[in-house]
């Protein structure tokens, strides 16, 4: 067990934030520190990240959710999510690879089919389907929403 609280993020810890996403691997369009929740260690070091992240005024997105590789599986994740989904205003949309589809159901969110979609989702799903066949990953992208 590690022990860590969550917080908003600090602006110094922007380029920290972009080094974790860029770490796991996942999208690092749209990270604007001031959206961010950290989960830090008592020495500060940040170990999880996660955000909400508008895409205009009516859309907003579930993002940039990222653990340590070093701090996996204790819990994280969960209570990153959980924090951002406190109080947060709905529908709230996420886009993961199809994999990664059961862990967000736990939270209430539900695979949306291209016609459920918002257009910029359903643009973002098209072209996610072309680079995932391209590299031959057997995944998907799904959209999610929660209600």
């Amino acid at each position: 067990m590690v022990e860590y609280s969550l917080r908003p993020a600090l602006e110094v810890e922007s380029d920290v934030i972009r080094d974790l996403i860029h770490l796991v691997g996942i999208n690092p369009t749209g990270l604007d520190w001031r959206r961010f929740l950290v989960a830090v260690t008592p020495q500060g070091q940040v170990i999880a990240c996660g955000q909400l992240k508008p895409h205009g005024r009516d859309l907003l997105e579930l993002a940039s959710i990222a653990v340590h590789p070093e701090y996996r599986s204790l819990g994280l994740a969960r209570a990153v999510i959980e924090r951002l989904l406190d109080g947060s205003p709905r529908p709230l949309y996420l886009t993961c690879v199809s994999s990664l589809g059961p862990f967000y159901e736990r939270f209430g969110f539900y695979a949306l089919k291209p016609d459920e979609m918002p257009r910029y989702f359903r643009r973002l799903s098209q072209l996610a389907g072309l680079v995932f066949t391209l590299a031959k990953r057997g995944e998907t992208l799904l959209v999610m929403k929660l209600q």
